[in-house]
């Protein structure tokens, strides 16, 4: 399948700013080839003096604590080097201040960043090119360090054959489902579309008074249509050509499928609630598909409900699909050698085994490392909590959005129109086809 890259940040960067891995042996002391002649450029290997470098970042609660854990143990480590953590906010306010910082000149060593967000900044040569730390025999990874990363984020950091960035946080769309009400209609959780939709339709009921709906969605779920798309065994949009494919047979299979259960009251969205895994959560619908992020914020109040729930996979067409998202660490290009080369020491202790093991422990993220997934605290953690498992078991289904620059906007104009589809104002014909008006138009501005 064509993997992809979206966003879920603005590219208006690239206005803002125009102002201003292969195969091989796997024997661990080779250093992994780079497809680039950058992989021979000259990089410090030592640190000269004392640097300290800012991590601009946007995780909050108990993300923003692990991470504070991980840079303290870092920080404990070293003689020469101190990583400061600055919290910028939102990841709108990240992106905004880095474009801020990038015009006035003081962007900081290290920063979390969106795939769209770097092809932009690379667009700009505003982020280092990460190839020469990585195939560094003094500083750099082995090829068997390098095939431990998690292929679909790896790939994910890769243009043109060179690394600008390493994974960070990373989720998964995942299944949550209400098992005391599959128990009572004798149904097992749904593998297939055609499984998922009878459940929903069975499940859909009245309890105590209230109304339970089958299927529990996000807002969102017209931003992240080219999910159901792939599902349905098409396509949304071609990364090199630029051209919208979502108007199509499958993509009409896809807004069909989705609008049916919409339209005969067997899914919901969010709507007022916000997030649907608080409806969830209280009983108020039966399967939820939601962020592997958001596991937390599931069990939390399902604990307090009284709610009994599991997650699986989530339900596959004709193929199977996953919508992969997160953000990378990157070096902005402005750093000084020692700030890129305590930046780069940081990145390989941030997303090694332990602190990737760690890091999706204490938030629900996903280990970044293949290696992760077999240690004892991995697996017994799983084994304790199966849901925090369910996401590795989609790598292989994954794939990351467009990361052409416009792929943002893109989303959005074609959400819009995908939602007045939803709303019963445009047939999934009309909609397919506003949907390509709208996308090929963004992508002129």
């Amino acid at each position: 399948m064509k993997k992809f890259v979206f966003s879920v940040l603005t590219v208006l960067l690239v206005f803002a700013l125009a102002a201003c891995g292969n195969d091989g042996d796997k024997d661990s002391e080779s250093k992994v080839s780079a497809s680039s002649d950058s992989s021979s450029e000259k990089i410090k290997t030592d640190i000269s003096s004392p640097v300290e470098i800012d991590f601009w970042h946007a995780m909050s609660g108990n993300h923003e604590i692990a991470l504070q854990k991980i840079t303290d143990d870092f920080n404990s480590s070293q003689e020469d080097i101190t990583v400061k953590l600055v919290n910028q906010g939102s990841y709108d306010d990240l992106n905004t201040k880095n474009m801020a910082a990038a015009k006035a000149g003081n962007l900081p060593a290290l920063t979390q960043a969106y795939e769209d967000w770097m092809t932009n900044y690379i667009d700009h040569d505003l982020i280092t090119d990460l190839t020469p730390y990585v195939t560094s025999d003094e500083v750099g990874l082995s090829k068997e360090e390098v095939d431990d990363i998690v292929q679909i984020f790896r790939e994910a950091n890769t243009w043109d054959g060179k690394y600008y960035g390493m994974p960070f946080n990373k989720s998964t769309q995942i299944m949550y489902y209400n098992v005391d009400y599959f128990e009572e209609a004798g149904l097992n959780a749904p593998t297939t579309w055609d499984e998922l939709r009878d459940a929903a339709e069975k499940l859909t009921t009245e309890k105590d008074g209230r109304k339970i709906v089958g299927l529990g969605l996000e807002n969102s779920t017209s931003s992240q249509i080219n999910q159901w798309v792939l599902q349905a065994g098409g396509n949304y949009l071609d990364e090199d050509s630029g051209k919208f494919l979502m108007n199509s047979p499958e993509g009409k299979e896809a807004l069909e499928f989705l609008n049916g259960m919409f339209k005969d009251g067997s899914a919901r969205l969010a709507g007022e609630d916000g997030y649907m895994s608080e409806p969830f959560a209280r009983g108020d619908a039966a399967i939820y598909f939601g962020s592997s992020a958001g596991i937390p914020y599931v069990a939390a109040p399902a604990k307090e409900n009284g709610v009994n729930w599991a997650a699986a996979p989530l339900p596959k067409g004709k193929q199977a699909a996953t919508a992969f998202a997160g953000t990378n660490v990157a070096i902005f290009s402005s750093a000084t050698d020692d700030e890129k080369l305590a930046a780069w020491e940081f990145i390989k202790f941030l997303i090694n085994a332990d602190n990737t093991t760690y890091w999706a422990m204490e938030t629900g993220y996903l280990p970044v490392r293949y290696s992760a997934l077999e240690k004892k605290e991995w697996v017994t953690f799983t084994t304790d909590h199966p849901e925090y498992g369910v996401g590795e078991k989609q790598f292989d289904a994954g794939f990351y959005d467009p990361r052409l620059a416009g792929a943002y906007e893109l989303k959005n104009a074609v959400a819009k129109v995908i939602d007045k589809v939803f709303l019963g104002e445009l047939t999934e014909d009309e909609g397919l086809k506003s949907a390509e008006e709208a996308a090929n138009k963004s992508l002129k501005k």
